[in-house]
């Protein structure tokens, strides 16, 4: 297993500390972003990382370097040139040859924090499926739609109403699941991505990709026990990420 920290994001919403520093260098209780989500992919034994860059990617590539990795095979999938979004960044490191085309990759974001059982999540992938996606019962605006046998249907706002596939308009006994960001995708996701980038062009979400997908291909949800997420995304959470942060040592 392989794994994928998209790190790319100019952090905007955590000005003005990401005016001078990337967004994946955002200290936590003494470690960045980063080294909090290479340590924990390392004690699931996943050590081959890939993380992709944007803003001020030169700081976190000499900060990989300086640290050697944190003990991990840590190499950059640069996109210094065009910020492409998780799903055009996840096609670019596969394009590039920088993640392995025989191996499934488990994807998360750098600004999400989460006290998910790695080595579990790992065990219940299906190689059998396209991806295997976290989700957890949580309120938000956006869902996704899982039917009764934890298959990906679609997606839906609940504040506008809109729902995708329209064809889902009116379907009963779908599953309203919130994304936590995090997931494991066969490495045959990449022969798929034809028809999104048809209609998107090179930069495109994974919900697009998955979304583009789902009536033809298997995407499963994963529901951890006792799930607790932090999504890192304001300046006012810092001192509670921090809390939130030291509670997973």
């Amino acid at each position: 297993m392989q794994a994928l920290i998209f790190s790319a994001g100019l952090g905007t919403r955590l000005k003005p500390i990401t005016d001078s520093i990337p967004k994946a260098l955002v200290p936590l209780a003494g470690k960045s972003l980063l080294q909090w989500q290479i340590e924990r992919l390392r004690e699931a034994g996943i050590t081959d990382i890939v993380v992709n860059v944007h803003h001020f990617p030169d700081m976190i590539i000499d900060t990989i370097r300086r640290n050697d990795g944190w003990g991990c095979n840590v190499q950059v999938s640069d996109e210094r040139d065009c910020l492409l979004e998780t799903g055009g960044g996840l096609r670019k490191a596969f394009l590039d040859g920088i993640l392995k085309r025989n191996e499934p990759v488990l994807a998360c974001n750098v600004d999400i924090l989460s006290n998910i059982d790695l080595k579990a999540f790992v065990g219940a992938y299906d190689p059998q499926a396209l991806g295997v996606l976290v989700a957890s019962d949580r309120p938000t605006q956006r869902y996704l739609l899982f039917d009764n046998d934890g298959r990906l249907c679609g997606w839906t706002n609940i504040s506008t109403g809109e729902i995708k596939p329209s064809s889902l308009q009116g379907v009963e006994n779908l599953t309203r699941l919130a994304f936590s960001g995090m997931q494991i995708l066969s490495p045959r996701i990449l022969e798929k991505m034809g028809s999104v980038v048809a209609t998107k062009g090179e930069k495109f979400s994974l919900i697009d990709l998955y979304l583009s997908l789902c009536e033809a291909e298997t995407l499963c949800c994963y529901v951890p026990e006792n799930y607790r997420m932090m999504d890192v995304g304001k300046i006012d959470q810092i001192e509670e990420a921090e809390r939130f942060a030291e509670n997973l040592e």
